[in-house]
């Protein structure tokens, strides 16, 4: 996974043995338990259903969408599903056909393999990928130079999912072979706040309405931050409360670690500051706005950026990044007098 597409900021912290059984046990396991992506959990039904039923693999998966909605957890709930293992890899551990094939000699008839950032694959695994979802066979090449000779491998029956951020990195000819392709959409709030309250209860957490909801709405519509929030609130409910969570305590939890009340974090609000006070709202190039915060490019482009253009407090233009009035508001801050924001001449480059 690519380490910038996970919410790396003051919430997040290093996953302990602990944390990682957390996660897996608020995992859902059934299309029926999973909250929200309605159309796709319908969809996939769907897909599924019929695969059962006719007693043949499920055509290869594709699942699109930003970090944290739930990629990982849909291909165990097909796995699932499917009463088929599941066998996990990820596209940066595929830097060669050959480490391919070795994970595709080892599949089995039925057998769900996940890719997880499929489209960091290194080219020649994608090309030896085609052959094996499209034939189920893949040529292992025995030899170099002109002695080299080609091994053909009958694969049994399987079913590919995979799992990108980054849909138009892919390759077309490596989409063509997906016969169904998910886009994951982030979540409302109120989906959000079911996701609290089953996580809660899975966590024999005592949670008020007011607080699950709290919560939820500072989650950035995404599930895993709205878990990863839901365990810091408990951290600070049990260390300075009784245990319980009500709002009150959310709140103060959530203040604590510097989430605001539409989810930014430190990160993202330093972004905007640095914007506006230092470059009268803009435009101003990325790699300016990162020195100034004093991150990496990387990081505010994959982290903070996608947020902040979503909320419309942050806008993208051929000269370079502009604050939004709405971005001003957030702050507390006027725009300058006859300032037309976007116009003001500073640094663009990207």
């Amino acid at each position: 996974m690519d380490e910038y597409d996970d919410f790396e900021s003051i919430v997040a912290e290093a996953a302990s043995p602990q944390e990682s059984a957390f996660e897996q046990a608020l995992r859902p396991r059934t299309l029926d338990e999973l909250v929200g992506q309605e159309r796709v959990r319908e969809q996939l039904a769907l897909v599924l259903d019929a695969a059962v039923a006719r007693e043949r693999t499920p055509d290869h998966v594709l699942l699109s969408g930003p970090p944290g909605l739930g990629k990982t957890t849909i291909a165990m709930i097909i796995a699932n599903q499917l009463a088929a293992p599941l066998r996990l890899t990820s596209g940066p551990a595929i830097q060669h056909a050959g480490d391919l094939a070795a994970i595709l000699s080892g599949v089995n008839e039925g057998d769900v393999l996940f890719i997880d950032e499929i489209h960091r694959m290194s080219r020649p695994a994608e090309e030896l990928l085609y052959m094996a979802m499209e034939d189920f066979r893949v040529d292992v090449i025995v030899g170099k130079g002109p002695g080299a000779t080609a091994i053909p491998l009958q694969i049994p029956p399987f079913t590919v999912v995979g799992a990108t951020t980054r849909a138009g990195l892919l390759p077309g000819p490596l989409r063509d072979r997906f016969g169904f392709t998910a886009q994951l959409d982030y979540y409302e709030p109120s989906d959000l706040d079911r996701i609290v309250r089953r996580s809660a209860d899975l966590l024999d957490l005592q949670v008020s309405a007011e607080a699950s909801a709290e919560i939820g709405s500072r989650s950035r519509g995404t599930p895993r931050i709205a878990n990863r929030l839901l365990r810091r609130v408990r951290d600070y409910a049990e260390v300075r409360a009784d245990g319980t969570v009500d709002h009150a305590i959310a709140k103060a939890a959530l203040d604590l670690y510097e989430v605001d009340d539409l989810g930014l974090d430190r990160l993202d609000r330093a972004v905007l500051d640095v914007l506006c006070r230092n470059f009268g709202g803009g435009p101003v190039g990325i790699a300016t706005l990162a020195v100034a915060v004093s991150e990496e490019r990387e990081t505010v482009e994959e982290l903070a950026e996608p947020f902040l253009v979503r909320l419309g407090f942050l806008a993208r233009t051929p000269r370079g990044r502009i604050a939004t009035p709405a971005a001003w508001r957030h702050l507390g801050l006027t725009p300058p007098a006859g300032a037309d924001a976007g116009q003001l001449p500073f640094d663009s480059a990207d």
